[in-house]
């Protein structure tokens, strides 16, 4: 075989391109495998969250009574059935110390106090007063 250089300088021109390309498909094959793209996702994740933690501790410590109140809010809210009972118990075991024992003391003091309301007497229209008349001579 009769090859110009030019020929030969050709074939190895396609020669390294054909490696190069090779070498570069092999790269993606393995950046693209499921164990990379998740070991990848995993260290991002990771130093996403370091970031966040050290943010999160700077901001503490710029302001450490606003964060404990809004812990402390947060906190009370989870936890506000249990804070709810516990009141109630308390209200319940201080109240024999400043209340009357039973209940019903404690309604009658309070009617006593108040003036008991009248009545208000019923109206009667001039329609109604004939029929009642009426009725009663009726019987008669």
């Amino acid at each position: 075989m009769n090859d110009t250089p030019e020929i030969v300088s050709a074939r190895i021109h396609v020669a390294k391109t054909r490696a190069a390309l090779l070498d570069t498909m092999r790269e993606l094959q393995q950046r693209l495998q499921p164990k990379t793209l998740a070991s990848e996702a995993w260290e991002k994740a990771k130093d996403k969250g370091a970031d966040l933690a050290e943010d999160a501790v700077d901001a503490v410590a710029k302001r450490p009574v606003a964060v404990g109140g809004v812990i402390a809010a947060l906190a009370m809210f989870i936890a506000r059935e249990p804070l709810k009972k516990a009141t109630v118990k308390f209200y319940d075991a201080m109240t024999p110390l400043f209340e009357p024992r039973s209940k019903s003391v404690a309604l009658k003091e309070k009617r006593a106090a108040k003036p008991a309301r009248e009545p208000a007497k019923r109206r009667t229209t001039r329609a109604a007063s004939r029929r009642t008349a009426q009725k009663k001579t009726e019987k008669a």
